[in-house]
């Protein structure tokens, strides 16, 4: 090995998320030239399997195309057996891996169940590989005897991050015992999507929107994520979760963060992640008297007989929150999060409504307003930006109607196919860039939000969710809180 070796080492190899989004996120990085020369990846799990065999099973979910690429790429993947939480088995185990060198990289990938998070974090602290030169747990277990070595040591934890706020809390506890919080790369996929990021160029590099990005000219701004599945075969985890763990607590809140959050003062990860820190911050939760007016849930009817779900389990399926922060920037703007399974589409988007012009000026309805303007930021799928605006209607006098500007990625950047947002999270761990990673206090904060409502709903007075059809938007009481009319 030389100073230029990096190892990828992901633990629990053989599960799903290895097959089905990390291997093929791996092989596209490579083909388009992007992998360090050097970059290794090494599979470790109980499974009884040899380096060829564990290449076959990750064979399965690539696509068909580029065989000789695969053959390439393949050389690269090797394969040992271990238990992940066992620190004596990750010492053997790492001795193969690095063999005998103590100037690699490393990049652990946690693809586990979270109920193991805490004993493999333990693990690869007794076997040296969470270490880093710049660490403070002390000296290596590789060779206690020799030099420390010059590698960087990173880990990636998947979600869900803890249960709640307190198991959170204790986990991050775990790992700041063993860890620096610079080498922690907590993952949300959702930071990884090509739209996602572009939010965030499309906010702080166009000076038109800036200035009127606050109180004084948006209305409202809503974020949904609609899923067309069921919950399927995750019903046992689902159960104990529901919609506002699964989904609120780190998708809808971290996208709200990106909306609402002020500009960094420069593009780095702690300043951006400081920045959405203190929007979450400023988020005002409603009471318990209140949440009746926040707050719709509902459970799609069939749910019960998935499998792993307890007989009449009140768990949501669908939840629609209305939350409000308290700053100079947003006070007053109602925010709406709106997530659900078993929806009619797919889809995900941030539809942001200014408010009316303050005066009517043209002949009409001296009663009403002219509408406001939508920008709608849609992230799946039709990735793209529409833009409502109003027009005059040619030859009929002043007659106005929307009409819309609309940039899509299929149209303005064709040829180029929009990334997995697993291939930009890898590259960026691999890079040690966490900027679409969250961090300790981000996990607390959406908890310490998620928390009291999930609390409240089962204190006596608390909605209860209303039943709704599969393909379906959701339930009818939603048309109440967000004037959104349920087909």
């Amino acid at each position: 090995m030389t100073d230029t070796d990096t190892i990828i080492a992901i633990l629990g190899a053989t599960g799903n998320l290895t097959r089905t989004k990390l291997m093929p996120a791996l092989f596209s990085l490579y083909r388009k030239g992007r992998l360090p020369d050097g970059l290794r990846i090494v599979g470790i799990a109980r499974d009884p399997l040899d380096a060829q065999a564990f290449r076959d099973l990750m064979q399965a979910d690539i696509p068909p195309e580029g065989p000789e690429q695969w053959a390439a790429f393949s050389s690269r993947i090797g394969y040992v057996q271990a238990d992940v939480t066992s620190g004596e088995d990750l010492e053997r185990a790492w001795r193969t891996i690095a063999d005998g060198s103590s100037a690699v990289n490393c990049l652990c990938y946690l693809a586990l169940p979270p109920v193991v998070y805490s004993e493999t974090i333990t693990a690869l602290s007794q076997a040296g590989m969470a270490d880093d030169h710049a660490g403070a747990s002390g000296p290596s277990r590789l060779d206690a005897s020799g030099p420390s070595h010059q590698g960087w040591r990173r880990i990636v934890v998947e979600k869900p991050f803890g249960s709640d706020g307190h198991t959170a809390k204790r986990l991050n506890e775990h790992i700041h015992s063993m860890l620096r919080e610079d080498q922690v790369y907590r993952v949300d996929h959702y930071l990884g999507k090509e739209t996602v990021q572009n939010l965030l160029v499309f906010r702080f590099a166009n000076s038109i929107f800036e200035p009127v990005w606050n109180r004084n000219y948006i209305d409202r701004v809503e974020i949904s994520v609609d899923e067309d599945v069921l919950v399927g075969d995750r019903g046992e985890y689902y159960d104990h979760a529901g919609v506002l763990k699964d989904m609120f607590q780190s998708h809808l809140l971290q996208l709200l963060a990106l909306v609402a959050m002020d500009p960094p003062h420069a593009f780095t990860a702690d300043a951006l992640r400081n920045e959405k820190v203190r929007a979450l911050s400023a988020v005002r939760l409603p009471s318990l008297r209140e949440i009746g007016d926040h707050l719709v849930i509902g459970q799609y009817q069939g749910y019960h007989s998935e499998p792993g779900v307890a007989p009449g389990s009140q768990t949501p399926t669908y939840a629609a929150l209305r939350l409000f922060i308290d700053n100079w920037r947003w006070q007053g703007v109602p925010f709406y999060l709106r997530s659900g399974k078993g929806m009619a589409d797919k889809n995900t988007e941030m539809t942001v409504s200014f408010r009316s012009p303050p005066h009517m000026l043209f002949p009409g309805d001296a009663d009403s307003n002219i509408p406001g303007n939508r920008l709608v930021i849609r992230i799946q799928p039709l990735e793209g930006i529409h833009l409502e605006l109003q027009s005059k209607v040619p030859d009929a006098g002043l007659e106005m109607r929307p009409v819309s500007f609309d940039f899509s990625y299929d149209e303005d950047f064709t040829g180029i196919d929009i990334p997995d947002a697993y291939e930009r999270l890898l590259l960026d761990a691999v890079a040690g860039d966490a900027s679409l990673f969250t961090r300790s206090d981000e996990i607390e904060l959406a908890w310490s939000i998620i928390d009291p409502i999930v609390q409240r709903l089962d204190l006596p007075g608390a909605p209860t969710p209303y039943r709704y059809l599969p393909g379906m938007n959701g339930p009818p009481d939603v048309e109440r809180l967000l004037g959104i009319t349920v087909q």
